[in-house]
């Protein structure tokens, strides 16, 4: 799924009808409703997200940032409110999308200062705010500390797949989100805990793995 062109792979809108009918099916308990109210709406997701096209951010990212609120959608939408689901989801999406853009301008003020970066000599954890203070340190191992943390978070958005990087950024709370557990995540994306156990668990082996390639 790459740039424009995928918008081709999303499933075709839901009628009113269609629409309709899965939502009572929905607030009978099935997940498979739910699952088709999500799917057939992805192709809103791609059209909110592409009115944030910019350079330095891929449109597979921005999409999957968006699914996190159309999920909410799916989840909170009252249809006795006489609007479509469509239009609650578009706000949602775009609320979605916002929200991380304002934590990333808050993250890039903090994360050099209190992102934990390791452990020293007596295994305590250290971040870069303990570097910093500690005058005795050389300048060049401050930059390399400072290094590690940015190429943890380029292998982050480089190297995992867009569901593992839904994965790590809620259940670790990246970019100054929210933290979600492990059974939170299963329920917005409706599979199962020990599913997304698994998921977490490859996409961490994959971040260690290429760290310690590039180191």
């Amino acid at each position: 799924m790459t740039g424009y062109g995928c918008l081709k792979t999303f499933q075709k809108p839901l009628t009113p009808q269609e629409e309709s009918l899965y939502l009572t099916r929905l607030k009978e308990g099935d997940l498979a409703a739910r699952n088709a109210l999500i799917e057939r709406n992805m192709r809103l997701v791609a059209h909110v997200a592409k009115k944030y096209n910019l350079a330095d951010r891929d449109l597979e990212d921005m999409i999957s940032i968006g699914t996190i609120g159309l999920i909410k959608a799916v989840n909170t939408f009252n249809p006795g409110k006489g609007s479509r689901l469509a239009t609650y989801a578009a706000k949602c999406i775009d609320n979605e999308i916002l929200m991380m853009f304002r934590a990333e301008k808050k993250y890039g003020r903090e994360i050099s200062l209190f992102e934990p970066i390791g452990t020293d000599k007596e295994g305590n954890e250290i971040n870069l705010l303990d570097v910093i203070e500690t005058d005795e340190r050389d300048i060049t191992e401050r930059v390399s500390l400072q290094q590690d943390v940015q190429r943890l978070y380029d292998i982050f958005e480089h190297c995992l797949k867009d569901k593992e990087k839904l994965v790590i950024r809620m259940r670790y709370g990246l970019y100054g989100q929210k933290e979600y557990t492990q059974r939170e995540i299963a329920a917005y994306l409706g599979i199962s805990r020990s599913y997304v156990s698994r998921i977490e668990k490859k996409a961490l082996e994959k971040l260690k793995k290429e760290f310690e390639r590039r180191g």
